[in-house]
């Protein structure tokens, strides 16, 4: 059944009800490639499952608004229901929140935005909530590095509807100890491997975790151990143990900076290195970026945590985090999203694109 597209309530709700856990984004794809490749103002291109539609009105400026159309999975919450009426209406539902009110928003507006005051990229794909090598914005940038670029790309997280700037970098990284397994009754003929992690644990405990101001937003840092394992038996010596570390650091330092960072913290270990993202610069300096805030209104935050604006940073242009719902509903069983949310980021939106205040 083709998309609704008269009723932002009807049509946010039909988008929930699509269920589209990553790897099974197909039917959402089709749904929101038919409802695009209807409008004549649109170019539409299809990766896979996921999709790009652009203006190109010779417009100064370009931007760029993207979003995922994955969910985590299922968990009892489909379908979608609603309590409350009017402005208090709220959807519950698996992905309401983590963003398939965004693409609400998204596939509103491209329907009706038929002459934008700046050129529009908009931007739907699959795979975020899984592993980054399935990522299917990656996929995009490498097949079609073209379609993305742009001025400012603005991405339909969850932020209840404010500006949330740049985003914070992230690694994790074993360290492992070696010890000697023996009887734990003969404990002196071996070595205490989880003894060993103690150093380590306190070096996490001790580290003076900053907050650091990048172009106006102030960023805490964080570092933590996450995951321990070690020990064969109640009765043995543990030969090894393996601490999990995880640094959360802010956009003012690269990827590589914050490695070196924590090798020179555990000076004497080796780190086994898991992962590596570095964040990205909110760039609110920059004159797109400076206009949305402007047209949106309100206090830009700090986005606490790592989003896919580091892969638009990495692209050489700002972006920022700006979407419906609250952060903390995201992944939870009773996930919902006002829909006042929706209309507020729809309404902002249209003014930063039109210079009208609703569409």
């Amino acid at each position: 059944m083709p998309l609704p597209t008269d009723n932002l309530l009807e049509l946010f709700r039909a988008i929930v009800d699509i269920e589209s856990v990553s790897h099974n984004e197909r039917e959402l794809a089709n749904e929101v490639a038919a409802a695009l490749r209807a409008c004549a103002h649109l170019e539409v291109v299809r990766d896979g499952d996921a999709l790009m539609a652009r203006t190109d009105l010779g417009r100064p400026e370009r931007v760029i608004i993207a979003g995922h159309l994955d969910t985590v999975p299922v968990d009892g919450n489909l379908p979608s229901t609603i309590t409350g009426s009017g402005d208090q209406t709220i959807v519950h539902g698996r992905g309401t929140c983590d963003m398939k009110g965004g693409i609400a928003c998204m596939v509103w507006l491209a329907q009706r935005l038929t002459a934008p005051n700046r050129d529009i990229i908009w931007v739907f794909y699959d795979c975020e909530e899984i592993e980054n090598t399935a990522n299917g914005l990656r996929r995009l940038a490498a097949n079609h590095p073209e379609w993305l670029k742009a001025d400012l790309a603005v991405l339909m997280e969850p932020t209840s509807a404010q500006i949330e700037g740049g985003c914070q970098g992230t690694t994790r990284f074993d360290i492992t100890t070696i010890g000697a397994a023996a009887h734990s009754a003969r404990s002196w003929l071996g070595h205490n491997a989880i003894h060993d992690i103690v150093d380590v644990l306190e070096r996490v405990r001790g580290f003076d975790a900053r907050q650091i101001e990048v172009d106006g937003l102030t960023y805490r840092e964080g570092l933590n151990a996450t995951l321990i394992n070690g020990g064969l038996a109640s009765n043995v010596v543990p030969p090894s143990c393996t601490v999990q570390i995880n640094y959360r650091f802010a956009p003012d330092k690269s990827g590589e900076r914050a490695l070196a960072l924590m090798e020179k913290l555990f000076d004497g270990w080796t780190l086994e290195l898991r992962d590596l993202s570095p964040g990205a610069r909110p760039g609110l300096d920059q004159p797109a970026a400076a206009a949305f805030v402007q047209a949106v209104g309100g206090e830009p935050r700090p986005k606490y945590g790592w989003t896919d604006v580091a892969r638009f940073a990495s692209l050489g242009m700002p972006a920022v985090n700006f979407g419906p719902g609250d952060a903390g509903k995201a992944h939870a069983i009773d996930e919902e999203c006002p829909l006042a949310d929706v209309q507020a980021c729809v309404d902002a939106l249209t003014r930063w694109l039109t210079g009208c205040d609703t569409m």
